[in-house]
C-alpha cells in the first residue's frame, strides 16, 4: 500500500506521527468507451462553450453558477484565504460511545500506521480506545477539505472513518409516512418470528459479488475465444401473496427448512406460497405419467396379447357370478 497522507494525531498534549492509507478499494470492473468498429478509444477535448477553442488545464478555473447565466469565477488566491488547516493534524475533539454515531454518516475508511518513534503513543491510544469502548471524534483536512471523522480500533490498527456533515444527509419525504397504517399484533409477532428464524452471525466472507464474477467470466471467454456459458437461472420467486400472514408463515417455514429444522406444525393450512410449490412439484412429476401411452402403443402392435387380455376379463366375471351358486349348495 502507498501512503496518501502524512501527519499527526493530536491527543491532548500528545502528538502521534502517522501515515494514512486507503482501507478500502472498489472491485468494480471498469470499461473504456471505444469505437465499435475498430476498438479505438474515445477521447474528449476540453473546449470553451463561448469561443469554441480547446482549453489547457492551466487556463481552467473554478466557477460557481449563481443562476441567470451568471458565473462567479474563483482563483487560487480566493481559496488560499479560506480557513482550512494547512497543518497535517488529526485533532481529537471528544470521545463518544460508538452506538451514538449513525452509520449513515460514515464515508471513507483509512488505516493509520505509526511513523518513526510514534509506535509507543500509538499503541497507548489504541489500547485506551479499546478499553473505553468509545470512538474518538476528530477533525482532519484531507484532499483540501476539512472533514469530520472518527477514530476506532480494527484488528489492532487505528481506523480513520471520514464522515458526512449532518446537513449533507437528506431527510426522507414520502407520502406513506403521513398515512395512518396500523399493523396487527399477530402480523408483528409473525414478522418477529421470521426475523428470529433468519437470525445469524454476520460473516462478510460468506457473501460474494455474483454479478462481477459472471461479468469476469464473459470477459475471460472473449479473451480466450471460447463460448460463453450462461449460468443456470434461479428458481423464480413466488408471486406476492395477498394474505400477509400466509406469506409470513410460509417465509418462516422456508427459513426453518433452509436451516434443516423440522416444520413448526405438520397440519398447517396450505398458504398461497405452499400451494404454488405443490403445484410446481406436481408439474415436475407429470412427465413420469407420459410413459404410460408408450406401453399402450406397444400393446397395439401385439394383437395376440391384447386378445388374451380381453378374454381373461370375461372369465373373471363368469367366476364372480358362479360364486353365489356355491354358497347356496353349501
Amino acid at each position: 500500500m502507498r501512503a496518501i497522507w502524512k501527519g499527526a494525531v493530536s491527543f491532548g498534549l500528545v502528538s502521534i506521527g502517522v501515515k494514512v492509507y486507503s482501507a478500502t478499494e472498489e472491485k468494480d470492473i471498469r470499461f473504456h468507451q471505444v469505437h465499435r468498429e475498430d476498438g479505438g478509444r474515445i477521447r474528449y477535448k476540453r473546449t470553451c462553450s463561448v469561443c469554441g477553442e480547446e482549453v489547457t488545464y492551466d487556463d481552467i478555473a473554478k466557477g460557481y453558477d449563481i443562476g441567470g447565466g451568471e458565473m462567479v469565477i474563483l482563483t487560487d488566491e480566493d481559496f488560499a484565504d479560506l480557513p482550512l488547516s494547512t497543518s497535517h493534524a488529526i485533532d481529537v475533539l471528544e470521545f463518544v460511545p460508538a452506538e451514538q454515531v449513525d452509520p449513515i454518516l460514515y464515508n471513507k475508511a483509512y488505516f493509520l500506521e505509526p511513523e518513526g518513534s510514534a509506535t509507543k503513543p500509538y499503541v497507548l491510544l489504541r489500547d485506551a480506545l479499546s478499553d473505553s469502548e468509545r470512538v474518538a471524534i476528530v477533525k482532519v483536512a484531507l484532499r483540501q477539505r476539512e472533514q469530520l471523522a472518527t477514530l476506532r480500533v480494527r484488528e489492532g490498527v487505528l481506523l480513520l472513518n471520514t464522515m458526512l456533515w449532518p446537513d449533507e444527509i437528506r431527510r426522507p419525504d414520502f407520502g406513506f409516512l403521513d398515512e395512518d397504517l396500523k399493523v396487527r399484533p399477530p402480523e408483528l409477532a409473525m414478522a418477529s418470528s421470521l426475523i428470529d428464524s433468519m437470525a445469524g452471525e454476520f460473516e462478510p466472507d460468506a457473501f460474494t459479488d455474483d454479478y462481477r464474477a459472471a461479468l469476469q467470466e464473459v470477459i475471460d471467454a472473449k479473451v480466450e475465444g471460447r463460448e460463453v456459458v450462461q449460468p443456470e437461472e434461479e428458481e423464480a420467486a413466488p408471486a406476492a401473496a395477498v394474505d400477509l400472514m400466509a406469506a409470513l408463515k410460509a417465509s418462516v417455514e422456508r427459513a426453518r427448512a433452509a436451516r434443516g429444522e423440522a416444520p413448526s406444525g405438520g397440519g398447517a393450512e396450505p398458504t398461497p406460497i405452499s400451494s404454488a410449490r405443490s403445484a410446481k412439484k406436481a408439474a415436475k412429476k407429470a412427465p413420469a405419467k407420459k410413459a404410460e401411452p408408450a406401453k399402450k402403443t406397444t400393446a397395439k402392435k401385439t394383437p395376440a396379447k391384447k386378445t388374451a387380455a380381453k378374454k381373461a376379463e370375461p372369465a373373471k366375471k363368469t367366476t364372480a357370478k358362479k360364486a353365489p351358486a356355491k354358497k347356496k349348495t353349501a
